[in-house]
């Protein structure tokens, strides 16, 4: 498959490494506005370097283009490759209103092409055992979790991060990676309630995020972007008959727990993955690639990104007005 790249930061540096090495899969072109960071996707991809992305799509030709520009970006990019017949892999967030979200997995349908959004919490191999354990009832039926994610903050050309109607925030950015997985874990959601703490004087933005189910389960989230340690997840799930917990902290794979037994001992049962084995962005767009090839469906669908943009739009009207919002009540 012939696939080209847009936006050559971090996330596009890193798809194209991976890509560069995927068999069945050939990276024609990579483009971006600076010639240096072009010129360094390309380098580890093999493809050709570009600065118009547009000569890029006329000369390589690709069936299929990720796209990692800045989320404000996002719906521009997607709808103009569609508009091509092109197949996007877009990063997260699919795009800052639920809107425009819409309208791109809308277009991209009416266009007959395929729309991925990269949630990739969901293939890490930590966080897709844990779904599975709870999947299995390794643990009884889950009712409770937390999840934490901490990390600086983070730095993108001409400051975009610190522009909220450009980043979306700390909740859309960053938390909506545990809002997508928490939603995955416990199905539809009831109501939201969240906090946001900003500093005038240091880059920080701390959030805080309650989610209930409507199974009756209930998910706190925190997102915190300004930490001065290393970037950190952790999350426990806890079940009727046991618990689930990881620290990236620790180099270990995913603890799990199961409550004693009358006549029995406490058992923890490790599950022999780590995300040092594997890179989750490479298992999550050879799946996406994959999903094209075969016209299958994929683990994170574009219905499921625009829910996780709903939810962080829910996030940010209760932290806005104090209150609860029960879903359904979004502005977009």
């Amino acid at each position: 498959m012939n696939v080209a790249i847009i936006g050559c930061g971090t996330m596009g540096t890193t798809h194209a490494h991976n890509l560069g090495k995927m068999p069945g899969v050939q990276v024609s072109g990579v483009a971006d506005l600076i010639q240096d960071r072009a010129n360094r996707a390309a380098a580890v991809s093999g493809a050709k370097a570009y600065t118009d992305w547009e000569e890029m799509l006329e000369k390589e030709k690709p069936e299929t283009v990720v796209v990692c520009v800045p989320s404000f970006l996002h719906k521009t990019f997607v709808l103009k490759l569609a508009e091509r017949g092109l197949h996007v892999i877009c990063e997260k967030p699919a795009a800052l209103s639920l809107e425009d979200a819409k309208e791109m997995e809308a277009v991209c349908s009416k266009q007959g092409v395929r729309l991925f959004i990269g949630h990739v919490v969901r293939f890490f191999p930590n966080y897709r055992n844990a779904y599975d354990q709870v999947q299995s009832g390794s643990i009884g039926e889950a009712k409770m979790a937390h999840f934490k994610r901490c990390g600086s903050f983070p730095q993108g050309v001409d400051q975009w991060y610190h522009d909220h109607t450009k980043s979306g925030g700390v909740i859309m950015d960053l938390m909506i990676h545990d809002i997508d997985y928490a939603s995955w874990l416990f199905g539809d959601l009831e109501s939201v309630y969240a906090s946001i703490t900003k500093s005038s004087k240091t880059e920080m933005e701390y959030a805080q995020v309650t989610m209930k189910f409507v199974s009756g389960a209930i998910a706190n989230l925190t997102g915190y972007w300004g930490y001065s340690g290393p970037f950190t997840t952790q999350f426990e799930i806890s079940g009727k008959e046991g618990i689930i917990r990881f620290d990236s902290n620790q180099i270990q794979a995913v603890d799990v727990r199961r409550a004693s037994r009358k006549g029995g001992q406490n058992s923890a049962v490790q599950v022999p993955s780590s995300p040092t084995l594997h890179d989750p962005y490479y298992d999550e767009v050879q799946h996406f690639i994959q999903c094209i090839r075969e016209g299958s469906e994929p683990i994170v669908s574009a219905a499921d990104a625009c829910r996780a943009v709903e939810i962080a739009l829910a996030c940010e009207q209760s932290a806005s007005t104090g209150q609860p919002v029960r879903m359904g009540g979004v502005t977009s």
